[in-house]
């Protein structure tokens, strides 16, 4: 089917870009289109294909159609995907009948689902997971037995992308089904690394209900099961349950509970490579930055740490965009409780630079800016921009 190429939007880039703060080699970058190319857009002198739309309205964090000419109410790509999700998880264990890829294929697939989750492609997750999530609930009902954990760990996987997006937009009650599916395929999967990885991912469950305690509780209960081995996968996997537990704690204002976690977690990170392991990256950098987090949820006296910290150590570009645009969202908020708003703006514009559908939709980040708002009556224009693009309230 032949591209479409639509005209007449270059001025809607160039507005949103300003909006969202990006100079056009830093839209370029993150679209992956060239310089010249924005350019040459932005000043009317070519179309655009709905792919290269597409690639720079992900790059925005706004629906291609508001990118459009004459075009008043863009559709939510994320909103458009929410009942074909909730289709799935009415029907995951009598699924409908349909086609199936091989699991090579369905292996790359959700490769590329968790890619996109690393890196907070929220609304290409949207766009896609749904029918991966139908496709993959087939094939776990029709694959011989042999197949089935192998599978059902895949289903793991592609829930965990589409919890993604429904815990980062507020749809709880939908992230909890999907955390229910994921429990579900979890246990035919027949792997005591991917319950680890169930494990951590449910405790959402706590942040979102603020019941830290039980959410420790939790994660200890799933190290006393995790996997003892000395393979790279069980590791990481324990490791990142440590780091979980870790940043419970902190919410819960419980400084030695999270001081021992983190320690069980440097030991554990410093005898694996920094990497992505059952979709979660873990390693030495990994803990650095959940040590920031960490002082930051205790707060106070602990605030000081986190400015040191970061003083010392930033996340390498070779972390998850996710991880590394959570940094300084952290680092925001500790900036911005010690007395630097400035520093503290500085931060959330280098986060929404790195993830900005991640930024766009964390609660701190709009938390923060309104508070900024507040502070800084005066200041100005980037700031009010900031905080339309976040829907941070002015009030």
């Amino acid at each position: 089917m032949p591209s479409i190429v639509y005209r007449g939007v270059g001025p809607r880039i160039a507005y949103e870009r300003r909006i969202a703060g990006l100079t056009q080699a830093e839209l370029a970058r993150a679209a992956e289109v060239s310089l010249g190319a924005i350019r040459k857009i932005e000043r009317g002198e070519r179309g655009v294909s709905d792919a290269v739309l597409e690639a720079i309205a992900d790059a925005l964090d706004i629906d291609p159609a508001r990118l459009l000419p004459h075009t008043e109410r863009p559709d939510d790509r994320v909103h458009q995907a929410m009942p074909g999700l909730s289709s799935v998880l009415a029907t995951y264990e009598a699924p409908e009948d349909g086609p199936c890829r091989g699991l090579p294929e369905l292996s790359q697939a959700v490769s590329a689902a968790v890619e996109l989750r690393l890196n907070a492609q929220y609304s290409r997750i949207a766009r896609t997971v749904p029918d991966l999530l139908a496709e993959l609930c087939r094939a776990l009902s029709t694959a011989p037995p042999a197949d089935q954990p192998a599978v059902a760990g895949l289903l793991v996987d592609a829930c965990r992308a589409a919890d993604a997006v429904a815990f980062k937009r507020g749809a709880k009650d939908l992230s909890a089904r999907l955390l229910d599916l994921m429990r579900w395929a979890g246990a035919q999967a027949n792997d005591p690394v991917v319950d680890a990885t169930v494990a951590y991912v449910r405790t959402e469950l706590h942040f979102s209900s603020s019941t830290y305690t039980a959410g420790v509780r939790a994660i200890e209960q799933a190290l006393d099961r995790a996997p003892r081995t000395d393979s790279a996968k069980a590791l990481a996997a324990r490791g990142a349950l440590h780091m979980r537990a870790a940043v419970l704690a902190g919410r819960a204002f419980n400084s030695t509970a999270a001081d021992i976690h983190l320690d069980d977690a440097r030991i554990l990170g410093d005898r694996v490579p920094e990497g992505v392991y059952q979709g979660t990256a873990f390693g030495p950098d990994s803990v650095r930055a959940h040590e920031v987090s960490v002082a930051v949820s205790l707060g106070d006296d602990h605030l000081g740490h986190a400015l040191t910290l970061a003083r010392e150590w930033k996340p390498p570009a070779a972390l998850p965009a996710e991880r590394r645009s959570g940094f300084y969202i952290e680092l925001g908020r500790a900036q911005l409780w010690s007395g630097r708003p400035d520093a503290a703006f500085e931060s959330l514009k280098v986060a929404r630079r790195i993830a900005p559908q991640h930024a766009r939709e964390h609660r701190w980040v709009r938390e923060d800016v309104a508070t900024l708002r507040r502070l800084k009556r005066a200041d100005a224009e980037s700031l009010s921009n900031f905080a339309a693009w976040c829907h941070a309230s002015t009030s």
